[in-house]
């Protein structure tokens, strides 16, 4: 008696154009997943936002100061409205962003401080 199922160690799967394409296939899909980028990705120069270049550093740490006292005020108007837990979740916001908002003017003060010294 013959065994009918085909020995799998002698059968290749290249034996029809079919199993070639799915194999090269299966290669692509394997390489596109798992092989390691030979070339460098361009840095994306849109976003969101974006800084234009040779901004100033003081007015950015102004922004950053106005919009930080922006962010205290409404976590305290929120406050108003909430009750236990939410509310001191959110008058914790208000303070951290007002403690931030003190190391921001502190900078702007130490950067008005050393253009006054450079003028000097």
């Amino acid at each position: 008696m013959t065994n009918p199922t085909p020995n799998t160690e002698d059968t290749s799967p290249y034996e029809s154009v079919d199993s070639r394409k799915l194999h090269e296939a299966a290669e692509r899909a394997l390489d596109h997943h798992f092989k390691p980028r030979t070339e460098s990705q361009p840095k994306r120069e849109t976003g969101l936002f974006s800084l234009t270049p040779g901004t100033d550093a003081e007015a950015l740490m102004a922004n950053a100061s106005e919009d930080l006292l922006s962010i205290s005020a409404i976590a305290c108007d929120l406050a108003d409205d909430l009750h236990g837990s939410r509310r001191s979740v959110a008058l914790a916001l208000s303070r951290m962003a007002d403690g931030v908002r003190l190391m921001v003017e502190g900078t702007l003060d130490h950067i008005e401080v050393r253009n006054v010294a450079a003028k000097s």
